[in-house]
């Protein structure tokens, strides 16, 4: 492979051709469904599925739901509707705090959070981070746990796997309500799920199982993010959304995606990525993107650990095979 920073570019209009046959195909063809349902989220891969969705289907045949809760961002439903006015599609907001009430979802979360920091209580924002730019150093991913005042005063502290799992398991809970209110609709109306996930977020285990995971047909899991946006700008996705920051809009306080989780620029992420899969030595992807042997080695590393902690994610159910049992006769 002859690499270069450009080398992980796609042809934005063919692929699009080809995602929105393959979504066509399997709606009607495979699955036998009648439509199509896609969450959105004002962010820039459901944006583009709705977008595909639409084109291959049908606008008739496409439903967009918003999924808000009492911590979602103020700026998703806004978002979402300037790129209804141009996709055209039915719309549904199904608002799910009463639901995740309903699970404990704030209430387990939080009995975890004021064990690290007992003054915390509703009129606080929390979230989980990582530390530092992969770049900067290559340490393991240590959880931290920051809470932010209701006067803008932040306190962070490591946090211990016990209350880490509990605010996860927690907030997990989100996702898998999410995924709930679509297959009611899907079900209700004989439409399949369509699902938002990029390759970053699949591959590297960014998901909940039964979750964002739970779809029927998958378009851009097999597309970088960088490759998302593309597609963003070919298929005209509103400037706002194509400029808005990838954030995991799971905790209370705002968060980037990279903050969270990538710990890296998707620009630099994907290229380094790319290189390391088509077997570009280390020192040629750091000499075309101007970095450090080191630094690549650094993500190349990350990458790798988070694809092997997280392939429990990716496996379907292990079933145990009825062989070699008597059959009880009478």
């Amino acid at each position: 492979m002859n690499f270069t920073k450009d080398s992980i570019l796609i042809n934005p209009k063919e692929e699009s051709e080809r995602i929105i046959e393959k979504i066509r195909d399997s709606v009607f063809n495979v699955l036998k469904k009648r439509g199509g349902i896609v969450g959105v989220s004002g962010g820039v891969d459901s944006s583009v599925v709705l977008t595909l969705t639409a084109k291959a289907l049908g606008n008739d045949k496409v439903i967009a739901i918003m999924l808000p809760e009492k911590e979602s961002s103020d700026e998703n439903i806004p978002l979402v509707m300037k790129l209804l006015n141009i996709v055209g599609v039915e719309y549904l907001i199904e608002n799910l705090t009463g639901a995740l009430n309903g699970f404990g979802c704030y209430q387990r979360r939080d009995e975890a959070v004021k064990k690290i920091f007992p003054e915390y209580d509703s009129s606080y924002k929390m979230k989980i981070i990582l530390p530092n730019n992969l770049l900067e150093k290559n340490n393991l991913n240590l959880f931290y746990l920051e809470i932010i005042s209701p006067d803008g005063k932040t306190k962070k502290a490591r946090l211990p796997l016990k209350e880490y799992l509990q605010i996860v398991a927690a907030s997990n809970f989100k996702q898998r309500s999410r995924m709930s209110m679509l297959y009611y609709h899907a079900e209700l109306r004989n439409y399949a799920v369509i699902g938002t996930p990029n390759k970053n977020e699949h591959d590297q285990g960014f998901f909940v199982k039964y979750g964002d995971s739970g779809s029927d047909v998958r378009p851009i899991k097999h597309l970088f993010k960088t490759q998302v946006y593309q597609l963003a700008d070919y298929l005209e996705i509103p400037i706002e959304i194509k400029d808005r920051i990838p954030t995991s809009d799971t905790y209370s306080a705002s968060q980037t995606q990279e903050e969270f989780f990538f710990r890296i620029p998707f620009y630099l992420l994907d290229r380094i990525w790319n290189g390391w899969e088509n077997n570009v030595p280390s020192e040629i992807i750091a000499d075309e993107l101007k970095l450090s042997k080191d630094q690549v080695e650094n993500v190349i590393d990350d990458i790798i650990r988070k694809m092997n902690t997280t392939e429990y994610l990716r496996k379907a159910p292990i079933d145990v095979e009825a062989k070699g049992i008597p059959i009880f006769q009478l």
